[in-house]
């Protein structure tokens, strides 16, 4: 029995060690229904050798996809940058119900206004609700204005995770409103994958514990669209000697190193994290440029 799964690495850096173990996990469970989404709608950061790099790094540890940018496939383009016109589509209908609304506010405006009674989840700071426009037009398009969706606040979100148990998250507490259209006129991450995992089939999203709150989100997003949403299951997050967790500078850490050291694939999704750091230095690639590509 099969699940359907998704990879979704950023191209903004080399993928590290803790990367390779969430896909790999995501590919363990999917049990070879797994889709390639390469969520690259951060134009300034992202770049195609590092979306080049993720696809070999992957298939080197021996991961594999029936479907992504690489090798096509019928719930297609595998680029987040490439399905702009399907965001709209949701903002459109999102819009329609008023369930977001467009909001200018700088970051100053922000941080001088009044805030909730404490911070979210994880330091996360609360829109102000009092910066909640009564009325906003309907506009065809977004524009470049940051758009937000209401949460209603107080709300709790519950949802069973497939290795935490149930995780609750209360709204206009744990979060406030959040982004769903940036300011560049495209879609947060938030719609995006809401919109993509729902238009590919996606059954189960892996991903790091770092994104719970992120999930509870999503939820009400696919509460507001009346989609089924998938199950999920949050890794553990991986951290290095310091106990920090692993990050794409993070150096001597990412799959690119480590391959250049001479460790198998095995190594690289088993080995204690100790052992990876301890091992001789190699060569250390560069996070914007990269030399020496593997094939």
């Amino acid at each position: 029995m099969t699940t359907r799964g998704r990879l979704a690495p950023t191209p903004t850096g080399l993928l590290h060690v803790g990367h390779a173990r969430t896909f790999a996990t995501a590919a363990q469970r999917a049990a070879g229904s797994l889709v390639m989404r390469m969520e690259d709608l951060d134009l300034a950061r992202s770049q195609p050798e590092f979306a080049a790099a993720a696809l070999e790094d992957l298939r080197w540890l021996g991961l594999d996809w029936p479907e992504g940018p690489d090798c096509g496939g019928p719930f297609g383009p595998y680029n987040q940058s490439e399905r702009d016109g399907l965001y709209r589509d949701a903002w459109q209908r999102l819009v329609a119900m008023r369930a977001i609304y467009p909001s200018p506010h700088s970051r100053r405006d922000l941080a001088t206004a009044a805030t909730a009674p404490h911070p979210g989840q994880n330091g996360e700071s609360i829109f102000p609700p009092h910066l909640r426009p009564a009325e906003w037009p309907l506009p065809a398009d977004p524009g470049e204005v940051p758009w937000r969706f209401r949460v209603p606040d107080g709300r709790k979100i519950c949802f069973v995770d497939g290795r935490l148990g149930t995780v609750t998250r209360t709204a206009g507490s744990d979060f406030g409103d959040f982004v769903v259209w940036r300011r560049e006129n495209l879609a947060a991450y938030e719609l995006a994958v809401v919109v993509d995992d729902h238009l590919m089939g996606i059954e189960e999203v892996v991903r790091g514990e770092d994104l719970l709150t992120s999930t509870a989100r999503q939820l009400l997003l696919y509460e507001t669209l009346d989609w089924p949403p998938p199950r999920f299951f949050h890794t553990p997050l991986i951290t290095d000697a310091a106990g920090q967790r692993l990050a794409k500078r993070t150096g001597g850490l990412a799959i690119r190193d480590l391959r250049l050291r001479g460790l198998s694939p095995a190594a690289v999704l088993t080995a204690p994290i100790e052992e990876l750091l301890s091992g001789p230095p190699g060569t250390r690639t560069q996070n914007k440029r990269f030399k020496r590509p593997l094939l």
